[in-house]
């Protein structure tokens, strides 16, 4: 397939000219896949030289990390409006956690990054790095405060070391192919019985039927 190029010109203003090459990024991504995607290809597209591309993005791995955080942050919003929906910390964890599965899956990006082929770059970019750790605790955080003011929350357990934990979970289940609907049972029993009882308090755990 021939590389293509575009018309856009580049913003003088630095966020949005980084904008602008994400956007490109996200075409290419999704045009040619991204492991056969290279900074040139991005350039090409965004109608700017290679050098351009380097300047706003030092590597191609801190050009698709820019790229996960912001469709990862376009997400928290409308994940936490969700997530209030729920009487129950416990409710909001198990609900939630198969809810951003879901819609990170349905996710262009995401699903690119995470497929199969993809799973040695998805660990070096968002587990080794702990990109996924610093996303997951920026959208709980407000979430688990207000967990732990209501006593949901284990006293010994810190936000971070929760995050961590549902990062690790969430990367598992985005990355299986075999990980079906929201509404099986199975996948709630799962992480009713094996995610809370490291997070939420024994009388929390209770109520949730652990």
């Amino acid at each position: 397939m021939a590389r293509r190029r575009t018309g856009s010109v580049l913003s003088e203003d630095p966020d949005e000219a980084r904008r602008q090459i994400l956007t490109a990024a996200e075409v290419v991504f999704e045009r040619y896949g991204v492991a056969k995607t290279t900074m040139d290809d991005i350039a090409k597209e965004a109608n700017v030289s290679r050098p351009t591309v380097y300047r706003y993005f030092g590597d191609r791995d801190s050009l698709i990390t820019a790229l996960i955080e912001v469709r990862a942050r376009a997400m928290f919003t409308r994940a936490r409006t969700f997530l209030r929906k729920r009487e129950t910390f416990a409710e909001q964890v198990v609900d939630g956690l198969i809810y951003l599965v879901n819609i990170g899956r349905k996710d262009p990006v995401v699903r690119l990054i995470v497929s199969p082929e993809h799973m040695d770059l998805a660990t070096a970019l968002v587990g080794s790095s702990g990109l996924a750790a610093r996303l997951t605790e920026e959208m709980w955080a407000p979430v688990l405060q207000e967990a732990r003011a209501r006593g949901e929350v284990r006293e010994d357990r810190t936000d971070t070391e929760i995050c961590q934990w549902i990062a690790l979970v969430e990367l598992i289940l985005v990355g299986r192919m075999d990980f079906g609907s929201d509404s099986d049972p199975d996948h709630r029993r799962m992480l009713t019985k094996f995610l809370l009882p490291g997070i939420v308090t024994p009388a929390a755990a209770a109520r949730a039927g652990i």
